[in-house]
């Protein structure tokens, strides 16, 4: 069953199959992430951006969400199609937790 740890990008860190084996998390790594070796870069630019500069707990806060940042780091494994079902998938969940954030 899902502990459901979600990300700053709408995902869910448990449903990541790096997740504990080759990354602790967004939340966690303070964005240093797994992947960001791969495209020599520190920090995740959209955790970045969300956490460090705008102080936004997630994504789906930012009104310019999805942004160049978010574009820019694309998983290049991917096609087309599936960076857009990802999107969508991340879209609905954080629109779920903007949701959650009023209702508290």
């Amino acid at each position: 069953m899902s502990k459901l740890i979600p990300t700053v990008c709408g995902m869910y860190c448990d449903e990541c199959d790096h997740y504990e084996k080759d990354c602790q998390g967004c939340d966690e790594s303070e964005g240093a992430i797994f992947w960001n070796e791969f495209v020599d870069i520190e920090c995740c630019p959209v955790y970045d951006c969300c956490v460090n500069i705008k102080h936004l707990v997630h994504f789906g806060q930012c009104d310019e969400m999805p942004c160049e940042r978010y574009f820019r780091f694309r998983d290049p494994g991917v096609t087309d199609e599936e960076a857009k079902q990802v999107l969508e998938k991340q879209k609905t969940c954080l629109a779920r937790r903007v949701q959650e954030d009023t209702e508290l």
